[in-house]
């Protein structure tokens, strides 16, 4: 992925960070892109190479703001991204009988919808583009859109909305070049973990076989395989990394 030019939405802080300083170290110029300008420029601050990246600040849900965002890189490298990571997220813990229907959308709008705006936009501008399309994509899900959990039904349904868009969107663009996967974390040790009483970060840790919360970092390692050439057979795949919680 040398110079190539990869965009992390939420790259402001966890995963996000973590793409961001591993793929900077693979070689890639990284767009860090998130809604807190001021944590994407913190992002920058920590990559090798820093005046050959760029942050940006964008709403994810808000589709006039991705677009802007997409033009403004463009901008800047004369092309567009051809690597992304869709890493932005949030989370609301609540009882489902407690949850609003604002507090629902507004989880949907991020996860889902946004994730879905970022990638319109990055393959609308791939395939608008002269010559060969070689792009890829990976979205970050959650294992919870497999198990669920309760008081996190809003969060569960928005993530397993990622798997199944990861699958369609995998079907229609690896013809046109474009090669389109997702992960599906456990429980990382983020800013969002903050959200978990500590009773049940604990009862998590004690069904996760290897004990422990996952770093930042060992999910962007795996994201950046997935965006290598060496996971070229790869398509539509979901691949868990969790400690074993739930396998």
């Amino acid at each position: 992925m040398l110079g190539k030019i990869a965009l992390v939405t939420g790259g402001g802080s966890g995963i996000g960070r973590a793409c961001c300083e591993v793929l900077a170290r693979e070689g890639a110029r990284v767009v860090a892109a998130d809604i807190n300008l001021q944590s994407s420029q913190e992002t920058l601050s920590l990559l090798p190479g820093s005046q050959q990246h760029m942050a940006v600040g964008v709403d994810v849900s808000d589709k006039g703001s991705v677009e802007a965002a997409f033009k403004s890189i463009q901008k800047h490298y004369g092309e567009p991204p051809s690597l992304l990571v869709n890493s932005a997220g949030i989370v609301a813990l609540a009882p489902l009988t407690d949850t609003s229907e604002e507090e629902w959308m507004k989880i949907i709008d991020v996860n889902l919808k946004g994730t879905y705006l970022i990638t319109q936009s990055f393959t609308k501008m791939l395939l608008d583009g002269r010559g060969e399309v070689q792009g890829t994509m990976v979205n970050v899900a959650s294992i919870l859109a497999k198990t669920g959990l309760p008081d996190f039904e809003p969060y569960a349904a928005s993530k397993g909305g990622v798997v199944s868009l990861t699958k369609s969107c995998a079907a229609a663009l690896i013809r046109k070049g474009i090669r389109v996967n997702c992960v599906l974390p456990g429980m990382i040790a983020t800013p969002m973990i903050q959200l978990l009483k500590e009773d049940l970060q604990e009862d998590i840790k004690k069904i996760t076989p290897l004990g422990r919360a996952g770093r930042p970092h060992e999910v962007a390692e795996l994201i950046a395989f997935l965006l290598s050439d060496r996971s070229s057979y790869m398509v539509g795949s979901c691949v868990e990394v969790t400690g074993g919680y739930m396998m």
